[in-house]
């Protein structure tokens, strides 16, 4: 039986992660929730999975949910981010934004195994979370294509290269002319998977397939990174060996799977799934960096070191909440973020205060800059 604790619960991998638990009674106990702001939410899944560990990080949220569950050890703030991971084997990080480092920094301070899907962690403080796991814990992906190369390292010792797979978002085929007037509406339907609106913009910019670049350079302690298209989203990740030979893992767009890998690691836990049916159509594309050049920008982050992958990251979020509020078009996100990884000075960033002030810095200067507009 492993305790888990949820992070950011009521969020998308939350409650998939939720999902999963319910269905394996026998191997997973809730023991620690939290959420940002959903105070119901967060009440009813306490009771649900009759755990009395919970925390708000809207401090102003606090009194509602004690009231709501009046028998509950309720923490807010910080402290919801800490506090509920009290007696948990493994800690699923499932929270949005840059108060997902300081989670995963103290998870595994305290020897924890942290399921990871905030990728703000490792964007932005992987240098810091790299060092912290020299100490202590274990860090598991939770993202499908990072799972992917996992799973595919599995029993090996060394390889040349990392191939990620993109779907290639909602306009891959759109046309650069029409880019520009592309709408929020427009831009948060994916065709494969369902997700929240801004890892959404995210993917239809690809530059979430950026940030999932400088994920794996911490991830696997390699700079051999490439990616493809992929259309289909049914191979999530490839990894090829010094011999030639490429192992690829596939199975249809389903967070479900490498989350449970993260939980049940080193097993393949059975599951309910719809099997892959042979023969698959499937096909791998040429990336078109002139149209989608966020990937670009971000392998020149890794290569200039610092501060600059906090830089992308933190602009990209200031964009993306911008075009999501209509003050700039979809085209302006990513000229946003390469003028931001231009104009800002190099610095080194050495504890997590140096990488929030840093976002902060950043992020409240091109969004001050834009909103009233």
């Amino acid at each position: 039986m492993k305790n888990i604790a949820v992070l950011g619960c009521t969020g998308s991998i939350g409650l998939q992660t939720l999902d999963i638990v319910k269905s394996n009674p026998e191997k997973y106990k809730i023991t620690g929730l939290s959420c940002g702001t959903r105070v119901k939410e967060l009440a009813a899944l306490s009771h649900d999975f009759s755990c009395k560990n919970i925390g708000i990080a809207d401090i102003d949220k606090y009194s509602e949910l004690k009231s709501l569950a009046q028998d509950s050890d309720v923490s807010c703030g910080d402290d919801a981010l800490t506090s509920v991971t009290e007696g948990a084997d493994v800690v699923v990080v499932a929270v949005v934004g840059m108060i997902g480092l300081k989670a995963v920094l103290y998870a595994l301070k305290q020897g924890k195994t942290v399921a990871l899907a905030n990728k703000e962690s490792l964007v932005a403080g992987g240098n810091l979370v790299t060092e912290q796991l020299k100490r202590g814990g274990a860090l598991y992906p939770v993202d499908s294509e990072h799972s992917a190369v996992w799973q595919c390292l599995q029993g090996e010792k060394d390889f040349k290269r990392i191939i990620l797979t993109a779907s290639g978002g909602p306009f891959y085929f759109t046309s650069r002319s029409e880019l520009s007037s592309v709408t929020p509406e427009q831009a948060v339907k994916h065709p494969n998977w369902n997700m929240g609106k801004k890892i959404s913009v995210d993917s239809a910019t690809m530059m979430n397939k950026g940030l999932e670049i400088i994920e794996a350079r911490w991830l696997f302690n390699t700079k051999n990174i490439d990616y493809v298209i992929h259309p289909e989203s049914i191979v999530h990740s490839m990894v090829e060996f010094r011999d030639g030979s490429i192992k690829a893992q596939a199975g249809f767009p389903d967070m479900r799977l490498p989350i449970q890998y993260a939980l049940s690691f080193p097993e393949h836990a059975d599951r309910n799934y719809t099997p892959l049916r042979l023969p698959l159509e499937l096909r791998f594309l040429q990336p078109d960096e002139q149209k989608f050049k966020a990937p670009k920008l971000a392998k020149q982050a890794i290569e200039a070191g610092g501060n600059s992958a906090a830089v992308l990251n933190a602009a990209n979020e200031a964009a993306v909440r911008l075009f999501l509020e209509r003050k700039i078009s979809f085209t302006d996100i990513v000229d946003i973020v390469e003028n931001a990884l231009c104009a800002e000075p190099f610095c080194e960033l050495n504890t997590v205060d140096d990488v929030c002030r840093a976002h902060n810095r950043v992020y409240d200067q091109i969004y001050l800059k834009y909103r009233g507009k």
